[in-house]
């Protein structure tokens, strides 16, 4: 098994010796949960990672478009520890071209924590780099994400010359059987239906294409949006079987010149129950095509995910907007209901490409 990373961060020099790095194994996986747990309860008193999205980053079918290690101490003969648990874990996805997602996570005890922080984030712009490199560009954007209260990590990313650049509104509204019959039908002319499946409950190849297209349409004129191609956007879904569930995709249609045609998509996801609040429902993505807003196409998308949720015994249904939505999203949500419980922040640095360090001959 390999143990090492090509070119891992260098530990401060007052941690030489007794901190280095290696990549995850399974057996990192509960400990690193635990760190991520015991970072989100900073800010969200019954927040939790999950751990079977927390295995498929490190070990599993997401580790493969990531570079990540932990720090864990030295063992007596000087290699990476086996049996001691990770102190850090650091990830790097390469989201898509120009789009690296930063993770990381440190023990409130570890010691010399900013420093260990700053080495770790050095790391990242070396990885950064090295992903440019391949998809055959200058530079990579470096994202990472803090909750608005987590000011520790906003301090940590400030001096990694990170800049906060947006904040997301993270929105609930409560669900009642009660409102089932007062939910109101799509306008005339359009509908909303959920993507067509074979037997097997795997969709329609067409459909899944259409929710792409209704997606990167949609969020063209968002901040930060890139294109994501197609076979990128099977690739985050094949990484995330346990998630893609397809009878939480629908998509609307507007009836035009006699025929059916797609105007939005909407991909939900099952929040699990909490110590405080029920089984919900997530609303990850989405998109009304520009073409077809002001037809009412994001209420009727919206009405079908709360029916959804209603039908299913759901407590609640969330989603996030960007606070300055150009659409003004963030009015609509609050007009049927929904209410702003977090708030969480963006940050971005970026890295430089360069050579590729695997080609270079050894140093004497």
């Amino acid at each position: 098994m390999l143990l090492t990373d090509h070119f891992p961060p260098t530990m401060p020099a007052p941690l030489e010796g007794h901190l280095t790095t290696r990549v995850p194994i399974e057996a990192d996986v509960p400990a690193v949960v635990a760190l991520v747990t015991a970072d989100i309860r900073r800010h969200t008193p019954d927040g939790s990672a999950d751990e079977a999205g927390m295995r498929s980053r490190m070990v599993g079918l997401k580790s493969w478009a990531r570079r990540e290690v932990v720090v864990v101490p030295v063992a007596a003969d000087g290699s990476p520890s086996l049996d001691r648990a990770p102190l850090a874990w650091v990830a790097l996805e390469d989201r898509a071209t120009g789009r690296t997602n930063v993770q990381f996570v440190i023990a409130e005890d570890a010691p010399e924590r900013d420093a260990l922080a700053a080495a770790l984030l050095d790391w990242a712009v070396e990885v950064g780099g090295s992903f440019a490199r391949a998809r055959g560009i200058e530079r990579t954007q470096l994202d990472a994400d803090a909750n608005e209260l987590d000011t520790d990590r906003g301090r940590l990313l400030t001096a990694a010359g990170y800049t906060m650049v947006r904040t997301w509104l993270h929105m609930r509204r409560p669900v009642d059987p009660a409102e089932l019959e007062a939910l109101p039908a799509p306008r005339e002319g359009t509908r909303v239906r959920q993507v067509h499946r074979h037997e097997s409950g795997l969709p329609v190849a067409q459909d899944v294409r259409t929710v792409h297209r209704m997606l990167e349409e949609s969020f063209a004129d968002h901040f930060n949006s890139y294109r994501e191609s197609f076979a990128e956007f099977v690739q985050r879904l094949i990484e995330n079987p346990e998630e893609a569930g397809w009878d939480h995709w629908w998509i609307a249609e507007i009836h035009r010149d006699g025929i059916w045609l797609p105007a939005g998509g909407l991909v939900a996801a099952v929040l699990p129950k909490t110590e405080t609040l029920g089984e919900g429902t997530y609303l990850e993505y989405l998109g009304v095509h520009r073409s077809a807003r002001g037809h009412g196409i994001a209420k009727a998308l919206l009405n079908a995910s709360i029916q959804d949720a209603i039908e299913r015994g759901r407590t609640h249904v969330d989603l996030e907007v960007d606070d300055d939505s150009p659409t003004g999203a963030d009015g609509l949500y609050g007009a049927m209901g929904w209410e702003t419980y977090e708030r969480t922040q963006s940050w971005h640095s970026a890295a430089d490409t360069h050579p590729s360090r695997l080609l270079e001959p050894p140093t004497a």
